[in-house]
């Protein structure tokens, strides 16, 4: 874990990069109650929302797991950078993103959006609509010079 002296950014990234299906009964601890997560995907208030989220991703996709590579920022914002490491039908896969984090007097996450190109990380590798999608950016990109 990157070294920061906000003890509740230590916490949050301490729980994603250890987190379980198990894990997800302590969301409390890591999240205010009426907390927004956002991400290419989803957009929710709640605990039990985000929960739900969370669970999906754990049913979803084989061994997810983050990994914090910087942290920037401290105690009421913070930006996190991060490779999700998981496997979709047996294949293994690595997303790049960024999650910026906002912060309540007690240290809960008040704000979670994620930023991550679903694009390029994501429909570019898979099989077919990667092949369609490789095709589009190369029709859509400025030629070289």
């Amino acid at each position: 874990m990157p070294n920061t002296p906000e003890p509740h950014i230590a916490r949050a990234v301490g729980f994603f990069e250890a987190m379980a299906p198990a894990d997800l009964d302590r969301l409390d601890d890591i999240y205010a109650a009426q907390a927004r997560f956002k991400d290419p995907f989803n957009d929710v208030v709640g605990v039990d929302a985000i929960r739900r989220i969370y669970a999906h991703m754990f049913e979803a996709l084989q061994a997810p797991r983050f990994r914090i590579t910087q942290v920037i920022g401290g105690a009421t914002d913070c930006a996190l950078v991060w490779d999700m490491a998981f496997a979709l039908r047996g294949r293994p896969m690595t997303i790049h993103g960024a999650s910026h984090l906002r912060f309540d007097a007690g240290g809960r996450i008040t704000q979670h959006r994620d930023y991550w190109d679903a694009a390029e990380e994501l429909y570019a590798k898979l099989p077919v609509l990667g092949v369609l999608m490789r095709a589009l950016q190369r029709k859509l990109a400025t030629p070289p010079a």
